[in-house]
């Protein structure tokens, strides 16, 4: 597991988000399923957010998967917006305003910021979650670590 920064308690909410994430994924391995868990967790989880769920790749266009928030674009191509960044470079995309970004797509005009993990596993691409928030600046490089760490484990618990 990744190295997390540690909160004034001494205790990364990172470090307890694994535990949850850890435990909820524990019996079973669906990637669907497990992809919907994980949104619901850090939906309910994480303050600040108006939306949290996953994009799958599909054949070069992600595709809308589980999710918790407003509802959403379905389809986005690689070339297009933060999550196709993300596909595109297989890189996290940590936006502070997602309005100066080219290309930016609003889905809900209410997003501010956003955070984007592409899950590759084996040199594959399977998608992306995506973490949107009213608020500017939202995401910091604590929660981009902390959610990448997240990213693993719901990869290595669940079959892709």
């Amino acid at each position: 597991m990744f190295d997390l920064q540690r909160n004034e308690t001494g205790v990364s909410d990172y470090v307890l988000l694994a535990a949850q994430l850890e435990s909820l994924l524990a019996t079973e391995r669906d990637f669907i399923a497990n992809a919907a868990q994980f949104a619901a967790l850090l939906f309910n989880e994480m303050p600040g957010l108006n939306w949290a769920g996953f994009y799958f790749n599909r054949d070069e266009q992600l595709l809308l998967g589980p999710f918790q928030g407003r509802v959403a674009c379905v389809r986005i191509d690689f070339d297009r917006g933060v999550c196709g960044a993300a596909a595109t470079t297989r890189q996290t995309q940590r936006v502070a305003d997602v309005h100066a970004v080219d290309g930016h797509i609003a889905c809900d005009s209410a997003s501010n910021s956003e955070l984007v993990v592409p899950l590759e596993k084996n040199g594959r691409l399977l998608g992306v979650l995506d973490l949107d928030s009213p608020q500017l600046g939202r995401f910091s490089a604590e929660d981009q670590r902390g959610v990448e760490a997240l990213v693993a484990i719901f990869l290595r618990l669940t079959d892709c």
